[in-house]
């Protein structure tokens, strides 16, 4: 009584019920990639070769590339593509190497938190990053020497 099939016996394809999420998370994570690839290197000659490099990226630098709409969108696809795409790769981790059911459940649920949490928080820092923003007259000496007086 053997539970695998013999070797030259015909493939026996069974009728699948749904999507094929296996697929779908194999076929994201390459085109993700490759989107990425062009997201980053834009990213980062943007900041390190345009202008003065390295020593020119602080607070003013990204409230300058913030106060634009493009990079606000450039950055937030980087953000939610490479956290899905990291998300996606640790939910394959776990089912590769999970030892019982209920460890990979745990650990699926800990991992979907986790970048569920992360992609919120930073489209939130995105779009309501104000480096100017109304402070008390006591605090005036925080704000950045390119902010207004208020």
């Amino acid at each position: 009584m053997s539970t695998v099939a013999e070797p030259r016996s015909p493939y026996a394809r069974t009728a699948s019920s749904g999507t094929n999420w296996e697929k779908w998370g194999w076929m994201y994570m390459r085109a993700s990639g490759v989107v990425l690839v062009v997201l980053i290197f834009g990213h980062l000659f943007v900041n390190l070769m345009v202008g003065e490099g390295v020593k020119a990226i602080d607070f003013a630098f990204v409230a300058g590339k913030w106060a634009t709409p493009f990079w606000q969108y450039w950055d937030l696809a980087m953000l939610w593509l490479a956290l899905i795409h990291g998300a996606n790769g640790m939910r394959t981790i776990v089912n590769d190497y999970s030892s019982s059911v209920v460890l990979g459940k745990v650990l699926r649920g800990a991992i979907y938190a986790s970048a569920a949490i992360l992609i919120i928080l930073g489209t939130l820092v995105i779009f309501t990053f104000d480096p100017c923003p109304s402070v008390s007259p006591e605090q005036l000496g925080l704000l950045p020497s390119f902010c207004p007086p208020q």
